[in-house]
């Protein structure tokens, strides 16, 4: 067994830093990189409360950098790492999309899109689940207690 982290906890690890970006304004913290031929292509992480836009998912502004970026509506060759599973409008983004493969840490046992339907995503998109899930859980649930209090 090495050390050594894989590509899948490196790119995990920026989608990371962009949730502790949401964290530090307030947002919930949950981040997101798109990787295209393994370069990051798109950074983003939840504004829903600095827009004041329910649909400013972490997801959503990951999509619409990516596809504004790489010039196509399409996403088909590229990887979403999020810290959380997406919820059902964001996998319903992401089937838009024709993403190639959705990396994500955490999962969200009260919305995400699993609950609904594991066919909201697009039949052609290979899903990794829980990738330094323990790391993603712990800032939100570090968040949501502070929220509490």
């Amino acid at each position: 067994m090495t050390n050594n982290p894989t590509s899948h906890e490196i790119y995990m690890n920026e989608a990371l830093k962009e949730a502790s970006k949401a964290y530090s304004k307030g947002e919930v913290p949950v981040g997101a990189v798109v990787v295209c031929n393994n370069q990051i292509v798109a950074r983003a992480h939840n504004l829903t409360e600095s827009l004041n836009d329910p649909t400013a998912h972490a997801e959503m502004q990951a999509i619409t950098a990516a596809t504004s970026y790489l010039g196509g509506k399409y996403l088909d060759q590229c990887v979403l790492y999020v810290t959380l599973e997406p919820c059902a409008m964001c996998a319903g983004a992401l089937f838009w999309s024709q993403l190639g493969t959705l990396v994500y840490g955490a999962n969200d046992p009260k919305r995400g899109y699993t609950l609904i339907s594991k066919s909201i995503i697009h039949p052609k998109t290979i899903v990794v689940k829980g990738v330094l899930m323990d790391r993603a859980a712990e800032l939100l649930t570090k968040f949501f207690l502070e929220k509490r209090e």
